[in-house]
């Protein structure tokens, strides 16, 4: 057995993870409270990359690029929840529909303003180079996207659980008649959830943007394949099921990337077609 050939696989599925988590968790916190099927994810996740790049260039400052990632990705949200979605809410198709042509428009914007050639995104300074790991080289910027998905995933999972805001929405995805006739106001909860969700997206493409190294207007659509399919396995509406799913989906797509490379796609297709099979709600109930 080559130890280190697999822990380096495992690393590499671990932040493969991180990043499917970082758009998941969004989506998961939409369907579940909103049931909308935001098919615009993948453009917010650009944005937050452009977002990122912009101000990375601009500062210098790879904290604030992270933080721009977040706030376009909280601007748009809100934006497109009061203009948008608000009017559709009950209308499973012509949401579809709308968040599809809502996507298109997005990406089209970031081509007129950047062009829809690649733009390179440098690694920022404090995390370039390698460490080594028995024999093998593994990047430092690998290791601080799992420091930054940790840590992400402990802020929101404390924001759920342990704030009044996020205990309304965990009461919401379970029962939202319940929740608005005891007097919260769902169309507020709508908003901040639509946006928190968008800001999460955003932000998986800000942090993405030097994993890749490049950034470019579609680069969100995998992403947003990937993030279907870790909220289908973990849970419509369950954060710790998009965690725990992205995770699931990661280590299996290094593995089989690696191993198998022409059956990654389907083996996590596989994957949730069989969670489907034993659990149609997921992994986790939804809230949770």
């Amino acid at each position: 057995m080559n130890f280190p050939l697999w822990l380096n696989l495992t690393l590499n599925g671990l932040v493969l993870g991180t990043l499917y988590f970082l758009t998941a968790a969004g989506l998961s916190l939409i369907f579940g409270l909103m049931h909308v099927l935001n098919l615009a994810h993948a453009a917010l996740f650009t944005w937050g990359a452009y977002a990122a790049l912009w101000t990375y260039g601009a500062t210098g400052n790879f904290l604030w690029a992270l933080l721009a990632g977040f706030g376009a990705g909280l601007f748009l949200g809100l934006l497109l929840e009061i203009l948008f979605i608000r009017p559709t809410y009950g209308k499973g198709i012509v949401q579809i529909l709308l968040t599809l042509g809502l996507y298109m428009v997005l990406v089209e914007i970031l081509k007129m303003i950047w062009g829809p050639s690649l733009l390179g995104f440098p690694v920022p300074d404090f995390a370039r180079g390698t460490v080594d790991l028995m024999g093998l080289p593994f990047a430092r910027y690998r290791i601080f996207l799992l420091i930054l998905g940790g840590a992400l995933f402990l802020l929101i999972y404390l924001l759920l659980t342990r704030t009044r805001f996020g205990m309304t929405v965990r009461a919401g995805v379970e029962n939202p008649e319940m929740v608005q006739a005891l007097g919260a106001d769902i169309r507020i909860m709508f908003s901040a959830t639509f946006a928190l969700g968008a800001a999460l997206a955003a932000f998986g493409g800000a942090a993405a943007g030097p994993f890749f190294r490049v950034v470019w207007p579609e680069m969100g659509l995998n992403m947003q394949l990937a993030a279907f399919i870790v909220v289908v396995i973990g849970g419509m509406g369950s954060f710790t099921g998009s965690a725990v799913g992205a995770l699931v989906v990661g280590l299996s797509q290094a593995y089989m990337g690696y191993f198998f490379p022409d059956w990654a796609l389907m083996a996590n297709v596989g994957l949730m077609a069989l969670v489907l099979l034993w659990r149609p709600q997921g992994l986790f109930a939804p809230g949770r």
